[in-house]
């Protein structure tokens, strides 16, 4: 097996990867729905598709831990006789065997967007059903009822209206998700912390593990597209689903992902 070969399957994993992400992030627009028309009354879907959750960031996991773990093996048989490549596969199985069951359950728990998928849903029941909300596994945080008037869409950071806003969980403020994964990265390049760039903030040390995906906020975000007149501001190059216009891969694989989900829960 040549090191060539074992790249363009990390490729293609990776691809697969972003898929499962997508798929996650339709799950909880189909929870978020179902909360907002059925609350409780429709409590065995919202469950089902909790577990759709779980199997996914399963997936995901697995996915990082091979990764992992054959950068690992392909960095140590580099330094190896040429005769190593030979027993690449063997080792990369029995390393993964070893990782993979070393991960705990709370890992998996801890997965941001099944995290996030968990929120988000408390979060919309909470204002359709506070009861059913303090039924979900964690306690509800604070009184998120608010109205789109009083929030603000812009990214503190392009100073444009957020498409993926991403919710720091440890000061509570909003950002694009592109442009803080950009800032945290160049930070991390240079070696620095990254501080909340809300003005007032007082949080230094922003971290990807500390942000997840609003999507009640996007929802509003798209929703506020919807209902904006002919010719009225839009975000450049994004559709009405916050999908960039052109991405067409991207687009095809979503509707795909929507139709098995449908059929899954028919």
């Amino acid at each position: 097996m040549s090191l060539s070969a074992v790249h363009s399957t990390l490729s293609s994993l990776k691809t697969c990867q972003a898929d499962i992400g997508t798929g996650m992030d339709i799950v909880t627009d189909v929870a978020l729905d179902v909360a907002e028309t059925a609350g409780t009354e429709n409590d065995a879907v919202l469950k089902k598709l909790e577990v759709m959750m779980l199997e996914c960031a399963k997936l995901d996991q697995e996915i990082n831990c091979f990764v992992e773990v054959v950068n690992c093996v392909t960095a140590e048989v580099r330094n190896q006789e040429p005769e190593a490549m030979f027993r690449l596969k063997s080792l990369v199985k029995e390393k993964f065997t070893e990782t993979h069951s070393s991960l705990s359950e709370g890992e998996l728990q801890n997965h941001v967007k099944l995290v996030s998928f968990k929120e988000n849903v408390r979060n919309v029941l909470k204002t359709v059903n506070p009861e059913a909300a303090e039924n979900m596994e964690e306690e509800p945080d604070e009184d998120v009822a608010v109205t789109q008037s009083e929030v603000n869409f812009t990214c503190p950071l392009t100073q444009v209206e957020m498409v993926n806003p991403m919710k720091n969980k440890k000061c509570n403020h909003h950002y694009d998700r592109d442009a803080i994964m950009g800032m945290i990265k160049a930070r991390q390049n240079q070696k620095k912390k990254l501080r909340c760039p809300v003005v007032g903030c007082g949080n230094t040390d922003v971290k990807q593990g500390d942000l997840i995906l609003d999507q009640i906020m996007k929802r509003q975000i798209q929703k506020s597209y919807c209902n904006r007149p002919l010719g009225g501001s839009v975000v450049p190059g994004i559709n009405h689903k916050g999908i960039r216009r052109g991405d067409s891969g991207h687009e095809e694989r979503s509707w795909i992902i929507s139709l098995l989900l449908l059929r899954e829960l028919g």
